[in-house]
């Protein structure tokens, strides 16, 4: 390992992938060229991207009503392209605000129609999970973001509705077990726990779509992705080639079943030494904490440079906290292994042994 990457994202990524992916730069399955070179509607690709589909599939167990895409424009792209196909003009959608990100797709779907904001964690800082809130009966949907990448919360459970549910996933995609067919549409950046930055998966139920008078331009129409199978475009071939290996991986790892326990692990493992060393606390309620994205702050506030350059000295990257919230972030995605955490609670017992 070259440096234990505890970066937010673009993240880590396991060995396997990259050493596969570094061969393919150079040729890719014996075509004599690069991946970075091939034609998107080759055999070779076209493979690659089904693939890549059918394993998102297989790993969340999707019913047959689902469609998987790879597309552009991150998650960012999806906070406009989800109310743009889903909410007609006048009608309401409820979200839940619990961060930056949800926030953020709060404000694009203003854009289409009504949006109720059933709850929000604003007042504290984002610094828990809202419990109590109610959902419009007339709501043609709820939002909600699974996990909050810059204030370290993340949803224990899927939460009860009787409107149907639509997921920013993009920091906790595939890292836990959960019933994946109780959302209707369910996207995320890749570039956490699905591989490397340039695609957005989106899982959408085909039974969701076309309910919308307004003219949605083509490239952003989601049953036009569906028609061409994911390639209305030309898709972000490298990124969706790095997204196959990872699912690869993932699925000869045990699969989400398997990658769960060692998440676990992990965040025990750091949230356990946050919780009894006396240099060092969580920012967040413990019932809400996130286990791929760990927010602490250091009791000497002076000290909080200081233990970011001592941690660089022992090869551990990435924990320096967001702008927005300070302190300290580890993220703890499905490719860093449980030595890095081991590797970063020992640097924190050290250091507090030299500065409490």
């Amino acid at each position: 390992m070259k440096v234990h990457n505890f970066n937010a994202g673009p993240s880590v990524l396991p060995n396997e992938v990259l050493y596969k992916a570094s061969k393919a730069l150079i040729d890719f399955e014996g075509t004599g060229m690069s991946i970075l070179e091939i034609g998107h509607r080759t055999e070779p690709f076209v493979a690659v991207m089904e693939e890549a589909r059918s394993l998102v599939r297989e790993l969340m167990q999707l019913d047959d009503d689902f469609e998987v895409l790879f597309l552009h424009g991150g998650a960012t792209t999806q906070f406009m392209q989800v109310p743009m196909n889903l909410l007609e003009n006048g009608e309401t959608a409820a979200y839940i605000d619990t961060g930056v990100w949800s926030n953020k797709a709060i404000k694009e779907a203003k854009q289409f129609g009504y949006v109720e904001v059933s709850a929000s964690s604003k007042d504290t800082n984002y610094n828990h999970i809202p419990k109590q809130f109610t959902v419009p009966q007339q709501a043609k949907y709820l939002h909600i973001t699974t996990n909050n990448t810059i204030y370290g919360t993340q949803w224990q459970a899927t939460p009860e509705t009787d409107v149907p549910l639509i997921a920013d996933m993009s920091s906790d995609i595939l890292s836990r077990q959960m019933d994946f067919n109780r959302y209707a549409l369910i996207y995320a950046g890749v570039q956490k726990n699905m591989g490397a930055a340039g695609a957005t998966m989106v899982a959408v139920r085909k039974s969701m779509l076309g309910k919308v008078t307004r003219k949605i331009p083509s490239i952003l129409d989601y049953r036009l992705h569906i028609e061409n199978g994911s390639m209305l475009n030309t898709p972000p071939v490298f990124a969706v080639y790095i997204s196959m290996l990872t699912l690869r991986w993932l699925k000869g790892q045990g699969g989400v079943a398997a990658i769960e326990k060692v998440n676990n692990k992990k965040a025990a493992l750091l949230y356990d030494e946050i919780d009894h060393n006396p240099l060092f606390r969580g920012n967040v309620a413990k019932e809400d904490r996130s286990k791929m994205n760990v927010t602490f702050t250091i009791d000497k506030p002076e000290l909080e440079e200081e233990f970011v350059k001592f941690c660089k000295k022992e090869d551990i990257v990435g924990i320096k906290g967001h702008r927005l919230s300070g302190g300290f972030r580890a993220s703890l995605y499905n490719a860093l292994p449980l030595e890095s955490v081991e590797v970063m609670v020992e640097a924190m017992k050290f250091f507090s042994l030299k500065k409490a």
